[in-house]
C-alpha cells in the first residue's frame, strides 16, 4: 500500500490552485448531499452514476439522468468515506502543479474530459453491466499521469506499508500504474473499476501534452531549489591535474 501525502514543490506558482481546491470542495459537498438526500446511497448512484448498459443502449433505466450527463456527475459521487478520502488525497497532492501547467479553466476541462473518457473505457469493458460506476478515480488517474509527465523527479513523501518515506515521483506513480494493470485480471471480481483507471491514465497521457501551456516542458527533472538540471552550468574541468582529459 502506497499513499502519497505531499510533494516538494519547487515551482514558483503564479497563482493559487483555486480550481483544484474548488474541485475538492465540490466533491466533499456532493458526498454530503449524496448521503443526506436518501437513506440508501445506491439510489443516487443509480440515478447519477454511469451505468454501462444504459449508456450502450442495452437497458433503459426510468428515473435515471441522461446517460451522457452521468459521464460528468459520476465523478463527484463516492461509495463511502474511505473512497472519498483516498481520492481527495491524490487530488490534493498532484492537482496543483497540473493546474499551473494548464491554467484554471483548461484544468477543469481536462479533469472532466479525462473522467468522461475513463468512464467510456469502463463501459467498453462491460457494455451490458447494470452496476453503476461512481468516483473520481478515473479523472485523478489522468491527473497523476499528467504530473508524471510534468515532474517525474519530484520528491514526494508517501506512506509505504505505513512507513513515511521520501521517494521520487516516478517510483510512486510507477507502482500506481503497475497496480492498475496487475489488477485488470480480477476486475470482475471486486468493486474497483480498474478499466476506468486505465482509461483515465491513457486519456491523461494523450490530452495533457495537447492542452498544456506552450511554455511548459515535459519530463524535466528539477532540483529542490527549482533550477532545471538540464540548464545547470557544467562543472569546470580540473585543468590543474596533469592527466586531465582535454
Amino acid at each position: 500500500m502506497v499513499m502519497p501525502l505531499y510533494d516538494d514543490n519547487p515551482f514558483r506558482m503564479s497563482r493559487a490552485p483555486v480550481m483544484s481546491w474548488t474541485l475538492i470542495g465540490f466533491t466533499i459537498i456532493a458526498f454530503i448531499l449524496e448521503f443526506s438526500a436518501n437513506d440508501n446511497p445506491m439510489v443516487i448512484a443509480n440515478q447519477l452514476g454511469v451505468i454501462p448498459g444504459a449508456l450502450s443502449g442495452v437497458y433503459s433505466f426510468p428515473g435515471a439522468a441522461s446517460p451522457y450527463l452521468t459521464l460528468v456527475t459520476y465523478q463527484f459521487l463516492h461509495a463511502d468515506v474511505v473512497h472519498l478520502i483516498g481520492n481527495l488525497i491524490f487530488l490534493w497532492v498532484f492537482a496543483d502543479n497540473v493546474e499551473e501547467a494548464l491554467g484554471r479553466w483548461r484544468f477543469l476541462a481536462f479533469y472532466l474530459l479525462v473522467g468522461a473518457l475513463a468512464a467510456l473505457a469502463f463501459v467498453f469493458s462491460a457494455p451490458a453491466s447494470r452496476v453503476p460506476l461512481i468516483g473520481a478515480s478515473g479523472s485523478i488517474s489522468g491527473v497523476v499521469i499528467a504530473y508524471l509527465m510534468l515532474r517525474p523527479c519530484a520528491k514526494l513523501t508517501a506512506l509505504v506499508m505505513g512507513i513515511p518515506l521520501r521517494i521520487s515521483a516516478y517510483w510512486i506513480i510507477g507502482v500506481f500504474i503497475a497496480l492498475q494493470f496487475v489488477n485488470l485480471g480480477s476486475a470482475t471480481q471486486n468493486d474497483v473499476a480498474w478499466w476506468c483507471h486505465v482509461g483515465g491514465m491513457a486519456a491523461g497521457a494523450v490530452l495533457f501534452p495537447l492542452m498544456k501551456r506552450g511554455d511548459v516542458r515535459l519530463f524535466e527533472c528539477m532540483r529542490a531549489d527549482g533550477i532545471r538540471l538540464e540548464s545547470a552550468p557544467p562543472l569546470p574541468r580540473p585543468a590543474h591535474l596533469p592527466n586531465a582529459p582535454r
